[in-house]
């Protein structure tokens, strides 16, 4: 594991949720996840596996009423891990990309580690549900990804029939396309002198 870079710890309090967040991008795969949202933990495990992180989050929200608050500050949390992950990095590529297969389902992820928060991209599920996840939340994690860790994120199904697949394929594609913008540069990753 990296000494360059420490964990981010960041938490939040807010009438719906409370959240407490760690964050290592070039960590060993301990991951810990409790958003109280079954389907959630397993994408989020999915992404912080496949992206090597070391990633703990233990959430206490507002469950009783919809997930709706506690899918948002999570991405909000996990964002400002992120940035401050990436903005204190000695070295990145900045850009990552993955075409992945997920069974029948096909995914194309790429992101600019930018300074530019900016999310494109259309989920049509077929599905209200998966699990206790409402599926019109999972687009709404990626655009407040995106924007909380000042990034540029594109996600494309071009491909699926099943919906846990698209979900999750869409997860596993973005780990893999930050996991190559955040491994180390050879060079300069940017013309601007800062990003």
């Amino acid at each position: 594991m990296s000494t360059e870079l420490k964990a981010v710890e960041v938490s939040r309090k807010t009438k719906e949720t409370t959240i407490s967040l760690s964050l290592q991008v070039r960590g060993e795969q301990k991951i810990d996840i409790n958003t109280g949202i079954g389907f959630l933990d397993h994408m989020i495990e999915q992404l912080a596996s496949h992206a090597r992180w070391d990633l703990s989050i233990n959430v206490d929200g507002d469950l009783h009423i919809d997930d709706h608050h506690s899918v948002e500050d999570i991405a909000i949390c996990l964002g400002d891990a992120l940035q401050q992950s990436w903005r204190n990095l000695q070295s990145m590529k900045r850009y990552g990309q993955r075409l992945l297969p997920m069974d029948e389902a096909l995914i194309l992820c790429a992101v600019d580690l930018s300074g530019r928060g900016i999310y494109v991209g259309e989920l049509e599920f077929t599905r209200e549900m998966l699990g206790e996840a409402s599926t019109e939340m999972f687009e709404h994690f990626f655009n407040t990804l995106a924007m909380s860790a000042a990034m540029t994120m594109h996600i494309e199904p071009l491909h699926f029939r099943n919906n846990h697949h698209l979900a999750e394929g869409c997860f596993k594609a973005l780990a893999y396309a930050l996991k190559e913008a955040l491994s180390p540069s050879q060079g300069d990753n940017t013309t601007k002198g800062m990003l």
